[in-house]
């Protein structure tokens, strides 16, 4: 009976999802939560993608076009469409038509793009798994120009923008392997240009292909093809490492046709490990390049950061501030100060560590000294939860080009050491001064002083260039400034002691986060991707059977991640008893829940309801009992409460107002609870109650 019990489940969601793609009206979200990352059937692929690809009632754009197959490299097109034709399993008959199809498609799109073909870019192998759906041309060509569109970075060419991305992606978490490549010459272009322009289409079977793209397309996010990019590295690592003595093509050879080993069974692994990596990686990778994918031309002229001269990944301000106000097991940041000390004493971010690039040159040993101290501080942070803890270390500089010469011989230093996690912040200390001035913050009663601290008894102006000369003033001796002179004096001591007094210094700084109080109203919200928490359906990492994929420190793979990335930065700080809350005298009623988010990841959480308010605090699994309060929302504020048919519990929330033009919508929460009916039940009589009373 248990095995016709556990045979029911996939036909019972398969069911569900026919049914829903049926009804039509069907989007992304509700695609993910009924799949939620099993094996999508062959069937149902072609709605779905068209779905993830948000091409459903699009027109036929080839409609009004003249047919001409006419460019100057139309033998070509030809030529490869004819391959590609060769390489599916279609009928006879079939081919000449799909061959037309194929090559009208390429045509038309290069005509309509003003972009001229070719061959190495690898678009061909695009139409590959899309033809295999069997859907009409129309169809077929809105999803080729929407994979184009979204999922193909601009500058996917040799030597282009994208694959200089994808080594810094490398070197930031395997700098052994990156270094190993680059003495061996192999740039990512050399062995990397088919994986990314054709989406691992060019080398991998067709089934194989089709199973990457449902989880990739669902995940709708372009950037994750750099960690499936990177998952294949890792994977083959030890082979790469192994081969020195062969020639560079050989290598390049293996590695450009390593996709081709993966099997189906591989799939869940690759995505779990790509989510795990993608967890380890700070937001700035994405949002600082968020300009190589989509149509939109907005900010391409202000992006001139060459990619190909950069030392390592760059992190804005606003992140490493941001990380600094975080609890949990999300991306921290060690910072690092490497300018001069009348720099770092007129003024600096109140959680960094100084290290004198100076020394470096001027006095080597102790620069070795210092070295030795800062890893050492680092660790220490992070077992004792110290507020400067962070597993990751970024440098911070002045900004200033010439200045930071010495910063940079610093970071190279850390690299050959092939160090994990090395970034510098982008734009230094003046671009940080530049972000605090930017939201606002005017002085120290503004929360100014929990950010910037002065270790020589005075405090830097934000609008100051900090040039060694600021004003005289006393300091206040209290909290984190004082725990910074502390580390100051101990890093300028040139005694055999310099160690023991920087470990003092992170022994009395492992202080709960709510010492300091940050009240900064950040501008930009931090753009949290997915991380791998308990509750996600990653898989297991390893299986009784042999996968292509396996990976050491099993251990770091189960992480618990407190997905921010719809949770205000008022409400991030404030985190609450549960248990206080739910009996509180003005709580009406108390529903447990699971907040769903539109990715389709669930968070154990509780909605509460007052007379006039609805609550969700949302449980910190590494703070058992505690949660976050992730939304307050008034009751007259709801508009509508919808439930699926199909999904009962899964009640979604909008709220708005609404006028004479008609309802507006602000925002929009789901959750799925137990026991539905009796919740909305109250929260509906307790709206209902709000409204009369506002009548009257």
């Amino acid at each position: 009976m248990a095995a016709e019990g556990e045979e029911a489940l996939p036909s019972s969601w398969e069911k569900d999802l026919e049914e829903a793609l049926e009804e039509g009206g069907c989007d992304l979200e509700t695609v993910r939560n009924i799949i939620q990352g099993r094996p999508l059937p062959a069937d149902l692929r072609s709605k779905v993608w068209k779905i993830a690809l948000n091409v459903i009632g699009k027109g036929d754009n080839l409609a009004s076009w003249d047919g001409c197959l006419d460019l100057p490299e139309q033998s070509i097109i030809h030529k490869d469409c004819q391959e590609l034709i060769d390489q599916l399993s279609v009928p006879e008959e079939e081919k000449s038509v799909l061959l037309l199809d194929i090559e009208s498609i390429t045509t038309f799109y290069c005509k309509s793009r003003n972009v001229k073909y070719n061959s190495c870019l690898g678009w061909i192998h695009l139409l590959k798994p899309l033809v295999h759906l069997r859907i009409p041309r129309s169809d077929l060509y809105n999803c080729f120009y929407a994979i184009m569109n979204k999922y193909i970075p601009r500058d996917c060419f040799q030597k282009g923008r994208p694959f200089h991305l994808f080594r810094l992606l490398l070197q930031y978490h395997e700098p052994e392997l990156c270094s190993f490549l680059d003495t061996k010459k192999m740039t990512p272009d050399s062995y990397a240009l088919n994986w990314l322009g054709s989406l691992f289409s060019y080398y991998c079977s067709a089934e194989v292909t089709q199973a990457i793209w449902d989880g990739y397309l669902q995940q709708a996010d372009p950037f994750f093809i750099y960690f499936l990019m990177l998952i294949i590295l890792v994977n083959a690592k030890d082979v790469i490492l192994a081969q020195e003595s062969d020639s560079r093509e050989e290598m390049i050879r293996f590695l450009e046709t390593s996709p081709a080993s993966l099997d189906i069974e591989d799939i869940e692994d690759l995505f779990s490990l790509a989510q795990y990596y993608y967890s380890k990686t700070p937001a700035s990778f994405r949002k600082n390049n968020h300009s190589l994918f989509g149509s939109s031309l907005l900010g391409l002229k202000d992006d001139d950061t060459d990619l190909s001269q950069a030392l390592c990944l760059a992190i804005s301000v606003s992140e490493i501030l941001q990380a600094n106000q975080q609890q949990g097991e999300g991306v921290r940041f060690f910072v690092v100060d490497c300018r001069p000390a009348e720099q770092y004493n007129a003024g600096h971010l109140s959680t960094a560590f100084h290290l004198d690039s100076d020394l470096m040159l001027q006095n080597p040993s102790e620069f070795a000294q210092s070295v030795k101290s800062l890893l050492e501080a680092q660790k220490q942070s992070i077992e004792s939860g110290s507020v400067a803890s962070g597993e990751h270390l970024c440098f911070m500089g002045s900004g200033r080009e010439e200045e930071d010469m010495y910063m940079n011989m610093v970071l190279a230093h850390f690299l050959q050491k092939n160090k994990e996690y090395v970034s510098i912040a982008r734009g230094g200390f003046m671009a940080l001064q530049q972000h605090l001035a930017d939201i606002n913050v005017e002085g120290p009663e503004n929360g100014y002083g929990h950010w910037i601290a002065s270790t020589s008894g005075s405090r830097s102006s934000i609008n100051s260039s900090v040039d060694g000369d600021s004003p005289n003033g006393s300091s206040d001796g209290k909290g984190v400034k004082s725990l910074v002179n502390k580390m100051t004096v101990a890093l300028k001591t040139k005694s055999v002691n310099v160690k023991e007094k920087v470990i003092s210094f992170i022994e009395n700084t492992s202080t709960p986060m709510d010492r300091m109080s940050f009240n900064l109203p950040w501008p930009d919200r931090a753009s949290m991707e997915r991380h791998v928490s308990s509750s996600d359906r990653l898989g297991k990492p390893y299986r009784g059977v042999k996968p292509v994929f396996s990976i050491g420190d099993e251990e770091e793979y189960d992480t618990d991640e407190i997905d921010s990335s719809s949770m205000s930065d008022d409400d991030r700080k404030e985190v609450v008893n549960i248990h206080t809350w739910i009996n509180k005298p003005d709580v009406k009623h108390h529903f447990p829940c699971n907040e769903v988010k539109e990715n389709g990841h669930m968070f154990p959480s509780h909605l509460l309801v007052t007379a006039t308010h609805m609550y969700c605090l949302r449980e910190i699994p590494s703070r058992r009992g505690l949660a976050y309060i992730q939304s307050r929302q008034a009751l007259n504020s709801v508009v509508k409460i919808t439930s699926k048919k199909k999904h009962p519990e899964l009640i979604t929330f909008k709220y708005g107002t609404s006028s004479t033009s008609g309802i507006e919508i602000l925002a929009v929460e789901r959750y799925l609870i137990p026991n539905a009916g009796d919740a909305t039940k109250a929260i509906k009589q307790q709206i209902m109650k709000v409204l009369d009373a506002l009548e009257n």
